[in-house]
């Protein structure tokens, strides 16, 4: 699974594998891929109080974005602990390139 850990993660150590495994169960349904795997998550901050993840989409016109988003919150919130919040920011900047997928999943499409 650390092929698809491509973001940054600041936090516990003990959230780290939990937190990349719910991230990895969030699939992009028009890629049939996890979101992990895809590069949509940039950042993951965690505090006692509050997990923040910072995601993007392929692009700004993502027909299934808010189902990618609740199933992300849906995920995460599985696996935080009692208490913790669990805060989704979408951005656009950077913009997602290729560049940012796992090499699983470049060689799944054949790149």
């Amino acid at each position: 699974m650390k092929d698809a850990e491509n973001y940054r993660f600041d936090g516990p150590e003990t959230l780290r594998e939990p937190v990349l495994r719910a991230l990895s169960r969030v699939v992009d349904p028009e890629v049939a891929m996890s979101i992990v795997d895809v590069g949509l998550v940039y950042a993951v901050t965690a505090t006692a109080a509050r997990l923040h993840v910072v995601m993007t989409m392929t692009s700004a016109a993502c027909p299934v974005a808010d189902v990618i988003l609740d199933d992300t919150l849906a995920e995460l919130d599985q696996v935080v602990p009692d208490g913790m919040s669990v805060d989704v920011e979408l951005v656009w900047e950077p913009a997602w390139t290729t560049d940012r997928m796992s090499a699983s999943a470049k060689a799944f499409m054949d790149w």
